[in-house]
């Protein structure tokens, strides 16, 4: 079965000089994220941005895909910590995902460690929507 998951975002005004707000439906309950132009910009702590929205859902996405192959390779993980850093320049736009992961698998090789979040990297549905793009890993055996 299908899932359909919203967000909605509200904006008053023009880019530069603008503002907007949006809200994520999470399982009945809502978080409220306020944005700007310079935030998005420029970096201002306190407002969030497309690409941290972005980076949440690729750093989830990556982080299910690998724990399945993980496991499914008879390694399940114990934990793991990714983080997903999206650059945005004005312009060109999106220019790339960068995945820093850190894992405590037991058991596994370095070498299936390696080839697994590559797989993993190349198959989360994220990924997938982020082919036009650059998409980096940086994986280690926590």
């Amino acid at each position: 079965m299908a899932v359909t998951s919203e967000s909605t975002t509200l904006w008053h005004g023009d880019l530069a000089s603008g503002s907007g707000q949006t809200t994520l439906d999470s399982s009945g309950g809502f978080v409220d994220l306020p944005m700007s132009w310079a935030a998005r910009t420029n970096g201002l702590a306190g407002k969030s941005n497309p690409e941290e929205l972005l980076g949440a859902a690729h750093s989830a996405c990556f982080s299910m895909q690998f724990a399945h192959l993980l496991a499914t390779n008879g390694t399940p993980p114990e934990h793991i910590q990714v983080t997903a850093a999206v650059t945005f320049e004005p312009g060109p736009g999106i220019t790339g995902s960068h995945l820093l992961v850190s894992a405590k698998v037991p058991g596994i090789s370095e070498q299936d460690f390696e080839r697994i979040a590559e797989e993993a990297k190349a198959t989360c549905p994220v990924s997938l929507a982020l082919s036009g793009t650059s998409i980096t890993l940086e994986a280690s055996l926590a």
